[in-house]
Order: structure tokens, then sequence, then C-alpha cells
């Protein structure tokens, strides 16, 4: 007889009850909303009753307000509502708090409770900005040689060591010496102090040259530090801005794309990306009352500041270095005390600065100014009006604990996360690339909506007509399919939604191949068991001949697929890799109730029963 252990049963009904549970916030939709989003000193408590009077005496009526971790998400029954509320909100706030257009969704608090999300929609899906920025590679490696340049000069006239010029040819230096033992000594001296550079003799006339060249490793590493130094402003920039869901990753090894849901506005996200930021470090100024500066007391030559965790400093005026005398910083864990630490590696004229600072100042703090320069773009007399705002934040405080120049270490962080983090904020300071927008295009929300509705209607159309055929052609049998590819689907959706994927219309196209694809398992098990009634097997021995028959080639079929998907995911960009993901999940699910679920469902209708045929 054919029939299944209990435990195969419990494990089948709790998969599909979790499916179930996890698909069910795509049922809910979502409301429009704005979200305000406070500075890192948070928000005020009185700011909530601030903005319900205002939104009130305007007429704009408020579904549910709800407190966030920085700050609070107002909901509106309506979009209308929500572009009028975002203006009063705007106006009533000013520039301190960053308000942003959202899609909140409606999920009830006891689905919240277990983590259950709807999925994410693309920009084709939902509307919004998509950016395609290319970084200049040979700007990077042209600045990169420039500061190679400096450091050759420094450290040459440092040893003392004789030399004509040096010049820049191509992607290359040359160093011209007076003669060839000053060559020899040149040469040996600037291996030992840079690895990352490729050293070559050459002789043209009376001229004893040395061609200096990064090395592939050294060049490559240039490269991919410049790409994650314009990924992370980038991502620091779309942070402020509050949008929900965007996509920054990167594209090949030059390329990086943004994906700026729910913004409809172009010339503003491109003020937004393009905002520069950089790096000053200064002296702490010790010697003077902080309380009383921030009374309105500021001693000449000093100036205040507010770091990151809240707390306020007097700062020198004097600028020690700034970010771009920054060429790198990685963050490490210090050799003696095994904690977290950034190295940093300054200049030719960063050093001999910090070098000077440093012999006169060791047990003293220093600090590390953030400086960002803000585009903020209001609404005045129906007309857009940019004005730009500079905004100033110690990111790190640390003592001085020897005298350095060139390198020197940051300690006293409290983890290897928050080192990380100092560690892109000091290379972004220092932007070693320009990036260019190769490619934008603007979806509106109206097409989203409308690539739902297309979408939806494919995947039901396709569905039904299928439901429709297996229960013609295999009457129970194919009624049984039918169940396994409703949960089929169920479990897909739970799938995106649990590992909050972004489903994009290639994605759809994706379900509705996984929906085809899904009941051939079936057919191929089906006709296998239909083969075997024929070759005079009882039904219970057909069944099972059935299935056990049809496996191999069923696998054979879906982990092709599957390593195709596989490969799409590896190699494509956006929108294939959607496809691909969808792919894969179906195939994953498709193989599970083809095989498992309607197995179960056929053991439990015909497993315990002698039969005399089967409605197949």
């Amino acid at each position: 007889m054919n029939q299944y252990p209990a435990w195969k049963y419990l494990l089948i009904i709790v998969l599909l009850l979790v499916g179930v549970l996890y698909a069910l916030p795509n049922l809910y939709g979502s409301d429009p909303a704005v979200q305000i989003s406070a500075g890192r000193e948070g928000m005020d408590d009185t700011i909530q009753g601030l903005l319900e009077s205002k939104l009130g005496d305007k007429g704009l009526a408020i579904k549910q307000v709800e407190p966030t971790d920085r700050g609070l998400l107002i909901r509106f029954n309506d979009t209308e509502d929500q572009l009028a509320a975002a203006d009063v909100i705007k106006d009533a706030l000013g520039t301190d708090y960053t308000v942003a257009l959202n899609l909140a969704p409606s999920t009830p608090a006891w689905l919240q409770a277990i983590n259950g999300q709807p999925m994410y929609l693309g920009l084709d899906l939902r509307g919004g900005v998509h950016f395609l920025m290319e970084v200049d590679m040979d700007e990077a490696i042209k600045k990169a040689m420039e500061r190679y340049k400096t450091d050759l000069r420094t450290l040459l006239r440092k040893a003392k060591v004789r030399y004509v010029s040096i010049s820049e040819v191509n992607d290359r230096l040359m160093v011209k010496f007076r003669s060839a033992a000053d060559r020899e000594q040149g040469m040996e001296l600037i291996h030992n102090e840079y690895r990352g550079l490729q050293l070559k003799e050459k002789d043209k006339g009376d001229s004893f040259l040395l061609e200096v060249a990064l090395s592939e490793q050294e060049a490559r590493e240039i490269r991919k530090l410049a790409l994650q130094q314009n990924i992370t402003t980038l991502r620091n920039r779309v942070n402020e801005l509050g949008v929900a869901e965007p996509i920054i990753q990167q594209q090949g090894d030059r390329r990086v794309v943004v994906q700026l849901p729910g913004v409809q506005d172009t010339a503003t996200a491109k003020k937004i990306l393009g905002a520069t930021a950089t790096l000053e470090y200064r002296a702490v100024d010790v010697k003077n009352d902080v309380e009383a500066a921030r009374n309105g007391k500021i001693p000449p030559g000093s100036s205040l500041y507010k770091s990151r965790d809240g707390r306020w400093y007097l700062l020198k005026n004097r600028v020690i270095a700034t970010g771009d005398q920054i060429i790198n910083a990685r963050s490490g864990f210090d050799s003696n005390s095994g904690s977290p630490q950034v190295s940093v590696t300054l200049d030719g004229k960063g050093a001999r600065k910090m070098l000077e600072f440093t012999k006169v100042s060791v047990g003293k703090p220093m600090a590390v100014v953030f400086i960002e320069n803000k585009s903020v773009t209001r609404m005045v007399d129906g007309k857009p009006v940019v004005t730009n705002r500079k905004v100033k934040e110690i990111i790190s405080v640390a003592t001085i604990r020897g005298v350095f120049g060139r390198q020197f270490q940051t300690t006293g962080l409290d983890s290897p996360a928050e080192a990380h983090e100092l560690a892109l904020l000091l290379r972004s300071g220092a932007l070693a690339a320009p990036i260019r927008i190769v490619e934008e295009r603007t979806v509106g929300p109206s097409l989203g909506a409308e690539n739902i509705e297309q979408g939806y209607e494919s995947v039901m159309i396709g569905f039904a007509l299928v439901l429709l055929f297996m229960a013609f052609y295999y009457k129970t049998f194919g009624l049984i399919a039918d169940l396994a590819l409703t949960l089929n689907l169920v479990l897909v959706v739970a799938l995106l939604s649990m590992l909050q994927a972004t489903l994009t219309m290639p994605g759809i196209a994706g379900i509705v191949l996984t929906v085809g694809m899904a009941v051939d398992a079936n057919v191929l098990i089906f006709e296998r068991i239909r083969e075997e009634l024929r070759n005079g097997n009882t039904p219970q021995a057909s069944i099972h001949a059935g299935y056990a028959k049809a496996f191999s080639t069923i696998a054979d079929a879906n982990v092709t697929t599957l390593i195709a998907a596989i490969v799409l995911f590896s190699f494509g960009t956006g929108p294939i890799k959607g496809f691909a993901v969808t792919l894969s999940l179906g195939i994953i699910t498709s193989m599970f109730t083809a095989i498992m679920g309607t197995r179960a469902l056929i053991n439990l209708i015909y497993g315990g029963r002698r039969l005399q045929r089967l409605p197949v």
C-alpha cells in the first residue's frame, strides 16, 4: 500500500502553514505615508502634536501616526493627502528633519510580531528614478600617480638623494637622476618604501631614468577603493533622503546602479547624489570651557562642533590635514591590545603638516570633522528654490599617543563595525574619482500600478488555463495537481516575503514560467502511472512506479534549469537577477509540491484502499 510515515505528513503541513502565514502580509496592501527622520540627536516629543495640529488646520485627515527608531511615520488615506501633507510638514519642520514620501505596509501587528513583511516592489512596479553611474577609473589612477609624485619628491629630498626631475608620462612617472649611483640609491629607497610600485631602469643619452609604474595589484586596489568610496558616499546621500528600499549596488568593475523607488524628480535626485563631502583633522581646544562656548562665549581661534554621539567640543580653527590628502584608510585590529583601529595614510603635504603638529601635541586630543555640502529644494510660490547648506559634525576624537606623519592609527573605537564605518567615511571624504551619469530613467507611479495589474493578470490567466487543462485531462489526479500548483504559488510568495526580495516585472515573468514548469512534473508522473496501468500493473503498484520512475526525469530537468538560473543570477544585472531569483525559488517549491505534496494527497485518498481503477 502507498502510505507516508506520520512525520512526512507533519513536515508537509508545517511547511505549508508557514508558507501561508508569511504570504499573508501581501494581501493587506500599503498606505500612502510621510516618513519623518530626525538627526542623530533624536526627535522632540512635541513634534507629533505640532504636526497633527498643522495638518488638521489644512483639513488633511491622518489615518495613523507611528513612532519609528529615528522619527515618525504618518499614514494617509490617499496620495493626494500624502503629497499635500509633505509640503505642510516641510514648512513646519524646516531643514533639521528629513521628510520623504513612502508606501507603508498595512501589515497587522500580530504578523509584524513574527517578522511577517510583504515583498518589496521594484522600480518598474512602484515607480521612481533609475541611474546608471560610471566611475572615472582613469582619473582615479591619475590622482594616485599625482600623490605618488609628491611623495617621491619628499622621500628623495629627505634621504638627500640627488635627482633632476620627476615627470608624468601617460600613467607612469619618470624620475631623472644625475648619475647611475644616484639612481641605484633612489631605486632601493623607493622599493623599500613603496612595495606596490614597479621600478624599471631606462637610459636615454646622458640621462639616467627610472620608470615608476603601479603594479597590477596596486592599480586594481586603487580602482576597487575608488568604487567602494563612491558607493559609500551615494548610500549616505540616499539614507539622508529617507527613500524607502533604495537599491545601490555595484555593476561590473566601474559602474554603480542607483534606484530610488517613489522619487519622481530626477533633478532633485541628481542634486542629492552629487552632494560633496570632505574631512578635516583639527586639534581639540582643551583650555577653554565647552559649556561657556555653548552659551555664546566662543574664544577667538576656536569653533563649536557637535559629535555624532551628541557631545559638544571646542576645536581649533587651524586645519591640520584635509580629506583630499588621505591616500588610504583601512580598518583592522591593534597588534598590542587587539582593539579595533583604523590605519590612515596621508600624502606628502598632509604628512608634513601632521608631523609638525604631533611633535608638539603628544597626549592631546585630535578630532576628525566630516563636512557635507547639501542642496535643499523647497517650493516657494509654486517654484522650486534650491538652497545650499554646509553640515559639519565630528565623527571621531582620539588622543595622540606619539609623533607620526604619513601613517598613523586611530584607536579607542567601540567595535570592528565602527572601525569599518570610520574607514569608509575617511575614504569617502577624499572621493578618489568623479562619477558621471550614463543612463537615467523615470518610472511614473501610474505606470508602476499598470505594470502590477498586467503582471497579476498574466499570472492569473496562465494559472487558470493550467488549472482547467489539468482538471479536464487528468480528472481527480488533475484536481490534486491544481491544489499543489496553488500551494506552489503561495510558497513562492512566502519565500520572496521572508527573504525580503524585490519583485520586478522580470520576476513576475519568472513566476509565470514557474506555473508552467510546476505542472510539468505532475504531467510526467501521471503519464507514467497511465503507462503502468496499460502494462497491466495494479493501481497501487502503478502509483508507486509512476512516482519512482518519473523522479529522475523531473530531477534532471529541474536541476538543469536551476543551474541556468544560478548562472543568470551570477552574471546578470538587476532585471535579470529578479527573473533568476523567482525562477530559482519556483523550481525549489515546485519540486516539493509536485512530488511530495501530490504524493501525500494521493496516498491519503487512495493509499489504504483496494482499487480496481484510477481516475487518471
